[in-house]
């Protein structure tokens, strides 16, 4: 007490143990270090603690740019998971299975490491580091952190939208991360027209994998989510008019109440997933196929979910498909389809990569690009609520197509047919005036 006394002048001017001049609000002992205490426009008391002046200053800088700012200073002790339970209070407009993966992933990835930081200390460095972590020590993928990355930007966003804290430390971090694994990531490629043709032919011809035929040739043929298939009842579909009509999906989860993990009917994530897709001969061929293999087994749809029944593609026991059965299929159909090509021994030859159900969409859009249809078309034909990514199917085709496209265009635009003079003249040749081309360019 003796040692804060003796740093006062006459008329209350503080001094610090070096005799600077201490400004209003601003304390000096040796217990405490450097003090600045301040009351807010509510009446409430607050202090911020420095160990030199100069560090102290900087944070006064930040308190009355804070309180002009309207931020507000009982967040101290809150932690980003105290933000996020605020979230989860608010949250609204998203799915039920949504809400549950979201919940899932912050609880996993989230909740145990970031989560447990003082919000107003959480900086930009502090998510891109737990980032790299999740990628370099839990191999974690590219998709995985951007999942977890919506959910921890809306929830740091409720703290500034609340004035809780001044802006968002997630904000641009993923797009930064995004180019730094550039090498990384791995972009889904469709089957090109032969692997789609060998993988449908060996479907046709093998015995043990003749059954699944239909639901395969129908994912390939109308680019419907995995969902959207195994939803699919035999009312959505009108054979007559050649239609198939979109207007729910079926998805498993855990839904994090006694039952636990469990079917349930949604609808489409956008109004644009709402749509009627023109049935081809060969997808209604796919259709009669499956009705009669149905009857000819005794095997019906013997479930109901959610009130839906009736549901067209069910396994043995009358039960509606897992998507992960079906990428099984997939996985043991690519590996005896592979092996079969194999067993003939010819050079250089056609082989199915490893692919999942999501890929036979891919491919559906692939083909509807190769084949000319516009973007605005094949927009409407997926389901898709933005354009650009419908356009982003054009600027993956394969390197291949996109050869034989511009062949195409040299041999019609060349073509004397057409007006056109033909290919280039040769180095030696000459043109009309009997001059070298090579010389006359130059």
């Amino acid at each position: 007490m003796a040692k804060r006394k003796a740093l006062k002048e006459k008329n209350g001017v503080r001094f610090d143990n070096n005799r600077r001049k201490l400004r209003t609000g601003e304390t000096y002992d040796k217990y405490n270090g450097y003090v600045y205490r301040w009351t807010d426009q509510s009446g409430k008391r607050h202090a911020v603690y420095a160990d030199t002046l100069e560090e102290l200053r900087e944070k006064e800088v930040k308190v009355t740019v804070d309180e002009h700012d309207g931020i507000k200073k009982d967040t101290n002790n809150r932690t980003v998971n105290d933000i996020y339970e605020l979230w989860k209070q608010l949250k609204r407009g998203v799915k039920d299975s949504t809400m549950q993966n979201y919940i899932y992933i912050y609880d996993m990835f989230v909740a145990p490491a970031l989560g447990k930081m003082k919000l107003t200390q959480v900086k930009k460095s502090d998510v891109k580091r737990f980032y790299n972590t999740l990628i370099e020590k839990k191999d974690l993928k590219i998709s995985t952190i951007d999942g977890i990355h919506n959910v921890l930007h809306q929830v740091f966003q409720v703290a500034v939208d609340d004035s809780l804290i001044r802006m968002n430390p997630t904000e641009k971090v993923l797009s930064e991360l995004k180019r730094a694994y550039a090498g990384d990531t791995e972009k889904r490629k469709a089957l090109t027209l032969e692997q789609q043709n060998l993988f449908l032919d060996f479907l046709k011809e093998d015995p043990r994998f003749n059954r699944w035929l239909p639901v395969f040739y129908v994912m390939v043929f109308t680019g419907m989510r995995v969902g959207e298939i195994t939803g699919l009842q035999w009312r959505d579909v009108d054979l007559d008019s050649r239609t198939v009509t979109v207007n729910h999906t079926l998805v498993y989860y855990n839904h994090r109440d006694e039952r636990g993990c469990y079917f349930s009917i949604n609808t489409p994530k956008t109004k644009a997933g709402e749509r009627v897709i023109p049935m081809t001969e060969g997808v209604r061929d796919a259709f009669l196929l499956e009705k009669k293999y149905q009857e000819e087994t005794g095997i019906s749809c013997s479930c109901s979910i959610d009130g839906y029944d009736d549901f067209i593609f069910v396994n043995r026991f009358g039960d509606v498909h897992h998507q992960a059965s079906l990428n099984r299929v997939l996985h043991r159909a690519m590996r005896e389809c592979n092996l079969k090509v194999l067993e003939k021994g010819e050079k250089d030859p056609v082989l199915l990569p490893p692919f999942s159900c999501h890929v036979l969409r891919h491919t559906f859009a692939t083909r509807l690009a190769e084949s000319g249809v516009s973007p605005r078309t094949l927009m409407d034909l997926m389901g898709h609520a933005d354009i650009s990514t419908s356009m982003n199917i054009y600027v993956t085709l394969s390197e291949e197509f996109k050869k034989k496209e511009l062949e195409a265009f040299e041999k019609y635009v060349t073509n004397t047919d057409n007006g056109g003079k033909g290919p280039i003249a040769g180095k030696n040749e000459k043109d009309n005036n009997g001059d070298n081309i090579q010389e006359a360019a130059s």
